[in-house]
């Protein structure tokens, strides 16, 4: 009857705010609003930030985008720290710190969940080892023990093109340092939010419900869900309440649900349409 509900998360969308347009036609209170929820940005990021060469690092802020909506994992920390050197111009300390990331989150995976995966043919290439600096070989790996989603794939793939070309001396980095630290960044922006993002259209959740990601039934035992989800994840019933508690969403579940089990589709009725007191 019950269903994980993926809670804890990180994200940060301002950047999504500083650079949507104000029209003109909107109405005087919207118009109103987007334009104090800009100047609050902003003063917090000069707070953050400092407020030398501010306007550099808005843009770079706005260039950015949006952190993805993603589980706490691997990256999740090391991920913000890369970007705020990106904002403070810190560029080729933000490129290189993402080339090191993106080979970390590859190692991670490979020791966090080789162990399910002793019988496969891969197994004996990665079993003894503690760190693994062939990024071929580590995701070749997690692609053949389907592990990593085939967009994950790809971007790793791409983002590798970027830190060979960037961690092996090269003059040209010198004068084009930005762009590929941002070219990285975004790379591994996609990275996270196709394996571990919670807004989208990872095969372990359960479609078309209301405000909520929930786990499909199936996916509870596969070892990245099982390992990386699911403890992120609270077990609940369709008629659990949220609380904020210090910026965290913690669930509450104290019905008595019918010993049953029932689809992920029968789930998603009942959520969907429950009655809200």
């Amino acid at each position: 009857m019950k269903r994980y509900r993926v809670l804890n998360i990180t994200f940060d969308t301002r950047a999504n705010i500083l650079n949507h347009e104000i029209k003109q036609e909107w109405e005087p209170k919207i118009k109103l609003s987007w334009e104090q929820n800009k100047k609050n940005i902003i003063e917090g990021l000069i707070y953050q930030f400092g407020s030398d060469l501010i306007s550099e690092k808005i843009n770079n802020f706005k260039e950015l985008g949006p952190a993805p909506f993603s589980v706490i994992a691997f990256h999740n920390k090391f991920l913000c720290q890369a970007r705020f050197a990106y904002v403070m111009g810190y560029y080729y300390p933000a490129l290189t710190a993402i080339c090191a990331l993106g080979e970390r989150i590859l190692n991670q995976l490979i020791l966090h969940l080789r162990n399910y995966y002793k019988s496969t043919p891969e197994y004996k290439n990665v079993y003894r080892k503690q760190s693994f600096d062939n990024w071929i070989t580590s995701i070749d790996t997690l692609e053949a023990w389907d592990i990593l989603l085939p967009d994950s794939v790809k971007f790793f793939r791409e983002l590798k093109i970027i830190r060979d070309s960037s961690i092996h001396f090269k003059p040209e980095i010198d004068t084009n340092d930005k762009d590929l630290a941002l070219k990285a960044i975004n790379k591994l922006t996609e990275i996270v939010n196709i394996q571990f993002g919670t807004f989208g259209l990872q095969p372990w959740y359960i479609p078309n419900i209301k405000g909520a990601t929930f786990v499909k039934k199936q996916y509870e035992n596969v070892p990245f869900v099982k390992e990386i989800i699911l403890p992120n994840s609270y077990l609940v019933g369709y008629l659990h309440t949220l609380e904020y508690v210090n910026n965290k969403r913690i669930a509450h579940d104290n019905h008595n649900y019918e010993a049953k089990v029932i689809s992920d589709e029968e789930f998603t009725e009942l959520f969907n349409n429950k009655k809200i007191n």
